[in-house]
């Protein structure tokens, strides 16, 4: 969607780097910043219940396209385990964490594949986030199910997971389009063609 805006304002291949890896940092950011909040506010078990690092993703790939998107789903975990463990508490653990990567990077990247569309209809941001936040926890569960002889998380926990943050991913599923509406109406509007 960003892109698209860039695009129809001319701005050179520069500019528009430079502005979407602003706005990919600032995502990754808010997905380091946001769980540690919800943390505050609701508890260690806050995170696997609200999902607070995936809304940013979501942001991320509905907003920047699929390969920017993916650099957000990937680096989001990455970057937030690193600051925690410094901090001395790693968020997500580390047995949690080549999962979390996956499993956010194929969020990022399926709302990615519909950043366009949703330039030209927002309310395909619906479709993009239930789409991504299903195909993205099936592979959460699947990646659970191969490696379980090598690690300490196998379905049936990886099953469990899911069911706790269901509330999030319902949460996710109506604020996370409606930001986009909101974000699109102000891009469209200041681009010119609304």
């Amino acid at each position: 969607m960003i892109e698209n805006v860039l695009v129809n304002k001319n701005l050179s291949l520069k500019a528009r780097i430079t502005v979407k890896g602003v706005i990919a940092a600032l995502t990754v950011a808010l997905a380091v910043v946001l769980p540690q909040l919800v943390h505050i506010a609701a508890g260690a078990s806050g995170g696997m219940t609200y999902l607070p690092m995936y809304l940013p993703v979501l942001l991320g790939g509905c907003l920047l396209g699929f390969r920017w998107g993916l650099g957000v789903g990937i680096a989001s975990p990455l970057v937030s385990f690193a600051i925690t463990s410094a901090m001395g508490s790693a968020m997500p653990a580390a047995a949690r964490l080549p999962y979390m990567i996956a499993e956010l990077a194929v969020w990022a990247a399926v709302s990615g594949l519909f950043s366009k569309k949703i330039t030209e209809n927002a309310w395909v941001a619906f479709p993009a986030v239930l789409i991504a936040a299903v195909s993205g926890r099936a592979v959460f569960v699947a990646l659970a199910a191969i490696f379980s002889a090598v690690s300490p998380l196998d379905a049936a926990t990886a099953w469990a997971q899911v069911q706790s943050g269901f509330i999030g991913l319902i949460a996710q599923a109506i604020v996370v389009p409606f930001i986009v509406i909101g974000l699109r109406a102000l891009l469209v509007k200041n681009d010119g063609r609304a």
